[in-house]
């Protein structure tokens, strides 16, 4: 069986271990473009050893981002900012990946740090959120978006695809379509937010269309030998778990009949009556579950961060890969010190020399 330090092959993209950098919004960005602070965080990971590095959600559209600091694909200069970011990432070992979204009615909000909700209507930097029914989230999120018309959806899908472009001519090597969280593809997957009565709500089958088409809409210009992935909300758990989580392994099948190559399984995040059971490595039996019924290699993340039991959710065929977030926001050398920890040969490899030589030298002292 692999285990996490083993390296891992997905089309064309070799991966030196199995330890997967987590897409973390940083909300730091300036018209959507990046900056110093994106160049050392984004180098500061691939430095510490991870074998996948994603950059953090970023926008297909203006209105499509969550705050007026997310990251941005929607135009020229954005995607011509990021080709250093690309190359610092491969320079250190990692595959550089990125992930792209829409926020759907989640969007116009204020950065976590300052508020986490809606933006008042007469902020200046306020804009107004589009979603497949004008249905507000609640909680902290009140603002109800405007209803999509199918001109709406066709012109997001074609968002997506331009967004798919300018990150494959960036030089990315593995992209993520962010269908989880509450944004707008899981949006139109959830009842919770769709209450549509067209060929885009009501049934398992309508409401997932949305996804469908956009999947279908990327695959055809991304190229075929990088791994195209997407991160989905597979449960809400909102009291219906085996019902939602049945219907969205059967819309993963059809995903990978639709030519995904890989599912990051996550949580839904479309009511704020959730009853999520937080709890370490919680998400892993599910995410076997995914893996095991649609035949789809997969990844999960929330609350993993101790290597041994990391190591074992590889093992005994939990997981293809590990996503991990805020451990390595704490120690961007966690795959190092996982290594070391495992007893793994030469785990001297996921660190630069100047790190490596005295780390390794006095490790016991």
């Amino acid at each position: 069986m692999p285990a996490l330090f083993d390296p891992y092959t997905l089309k064309g993209a070799t991966l030196r271990n199995r330890v997967a950098v987590s897409p973390m919004c940083q909300y730091m960005a300036e018209d959507g473009v990046v900056n110093d602070w994106h160049a050392v965080h984004y180098e500061g990971l691939a430095r510490g050893g991870a074998g996948l590095v994603v950059v953090e959600a970023t926008a297909v559209s203006p209105e499509g981002s969550i705050t007026p600091a997310d990251l941005g694909l929607w135009n020229d200069a954005q995607a011509d900012a990021l080709p250093p970011i690309v190359a610092s990432i491969k320079k250190w070992g990692s595959v550089p990946g990125i992930q792209i979204g829409h926020a759907g009615r989640k969007a116009s909000a204020n950065r976590p740090w300052e508020g986490d909700d809606h933006m008042a209507e007469d902020d200046p930097r306020a804009w107004q959120p589009i979603a497949p029914s004008a249905l507000a989230f609640g909680g902290n999120l009140p603002r109800v978006p405007e209803a999509m018309t199918l001109d709406d959806i066709a012109r997001v899908r074609e968002d997506f695809v331009a967004a798919a472009i300018r990150a494959r001519d960036a030089g990315f090597e593995w992209l993520v379509l962010h269908f989880a969280h509450g944004y707008l593809g899981q949006s139109f997957w959830s009842d919770h937010s769709n209450q549509r009565d067209d060929l885009y709500g009501g049934s398992a089958e309508n409401r997932g269309r949305f996804l469908l088409e956009t999947l279908a809409a990327v695959r055809a210009v991304w190229p075929a030998d990088r791994p195209l992935t997407a991160r989905f909300g597979v449960l809400e758990f909102d009291g219906r778990d085996e019902q939602v989580l049945a219907e969205s392994i059967d819309l993963v099948r059809q995903f990978k009949a639709g030519g995904l190559d890989f599912i990051d399984v996550s949580i839904g995040f479309s009511t704020p009556q959730a009853q999520i059971p937080w709890g370490a490595n919680f998400m892993g039996p599910i995410a076997e579950r995914v893996r095991k019924e649609t035949g789809l290699p997969g990844s999960t993340s929330w609350y993993i961060s101790d290597a041994e039991q990391a190591n074992s959710m590889i093992e005994q065929g939990q997981l293809d890969l590990v996503m991990l977030g805020r451990p390595l926001l704490a120690d961007p050398h966690w795959t190092y010190a996982a290594a070391s920890k495992l007893g793994v040969e030469r785990a001297a490899w996921t660190l630069p020399a100047p790190y490596a030589h005295w780390l390794e030298r006095y490790r016991t002292a």
